[in-house]
């Protein structure tokens, strides 16, 4: 098989092993056609699921079952990264385009309001959008968000540089084991990441300004990964909490940045379910 054909066919693995009922939507944007991942009952209060770069929205499978008890359960391929999800139209280029994608995708899906997670560089653009719509966004949970409160560790960056000039499946592989060590990070989806990397070498994130989190006017869970080797996890809780005094914010100590969200799902649900549930101080 092509590097495609075996993108796919690990993309549809993990999507299989999401619970039953889950559908596939695509919705028009005039950005091009975004695929959703939908799970739960129709007319419950909706959480829109950002992904990490080159996770794909079929990396929720072990959140979307008891996130979906509740809630209406919208995973995202993100527009531009590597998925179902087709460019065509305008470009998609800037924040602000980002922006706008995210508002015709949120109106392509009847949604007027909705709960918001994002994991890492979904992270990035979840904060981005709950300070460009606070009126569409309830609560806010970022997972070991990138570029939100600081900087990469340049280490990271040293790291990350092979992939990025010469990707291939098995360099991303190695990143990958070395960044997920001593975790249980699923295998299937450690899989799909390093063919997203050799299959999808040409795509283009946008990437941005780091957003101002001081004016954020959600309530906010952030959940950190303890041995994090993108930042250091103590110093972005200090930094979360100067500017977003009442946050909530957990540091799983056993995790690393890649091992969310697929690693002890339990741990990380209940955080997330019961943050969202939860009562009404911020």
């Amino acid at each position: 098989m092509s590097s495609s054909q075996d993108f796919f066919a690990a993309y549809d693995a993990l999507l299989a092993r999401w619970p039953t009922g889950t559908t596939e939507i695509d919705v028009p944007t005039p950005y091009g056609t975004t695929r959703v991942h939908a799970y739960g009952p129709a007319d419950a209060t909706p959480v829109l699921l950002l992904h990490g770069g080159g996770s794909t929205g079929a990396v929720w499978f072990a959140n979307a079952p008891a996130l979906g008890t509740q809630h209406r359960v919208l995973a995202v391929d993100i527009l531009g990264d590597a998925g179902r999800s087709v460019p065509g139209g305008r470009p998609l280029r800037t924040t602000t385009d980002l922006m706008a994608w995210l508002d015709a995708l949120l109106d392509g899906l009847a949604v007027s309001r909705t709960h918001l997670l994002g994991h890492s560089y979904g992270g990035w653009i979840a904060l981005a959008y709950a300070l460009h719509a606070a009126r569409r966004v309830d609560r806010l949970v970022l997972l070991d968000p990138t570029q939100c409160f600081a900087n990469y560790r340049l280490g990271f960056l040293l790291r990350s540089l092979p992939i990025l000039l010469r990707p291939t499946e098995a360099r991303a592989r190695a990143f990958l084991d070395r960044e997920t060590a001593g975790t249980d990070t699923d295998l299937g989806w450690k899989r799909l990441y390093a063919l997203a990397a050799s299959g999808f070498s040409n795509r283009k994130l946008v990437v941005g300004r780091r957003p101002d989190p001081a004016a954020l006017s959600v309530p906010l869970l952030v959940l950190l990964a303890g041995r994090s080797g993108v930042h250091d996890a103590a110093n972005v809780a200090v930094r979360v909490r100067k500017a977003v005094p009442d946050a909530r914010i957990e540091i799983l100590a056993e995790l690393t940045h890649f091992a969310m969200p697929t690693a002890v799902p339990a741990q990380t649900n209940h955080w997330i379910t019961d943050f969202l549930a939860g009562n009404q101080e911020k």
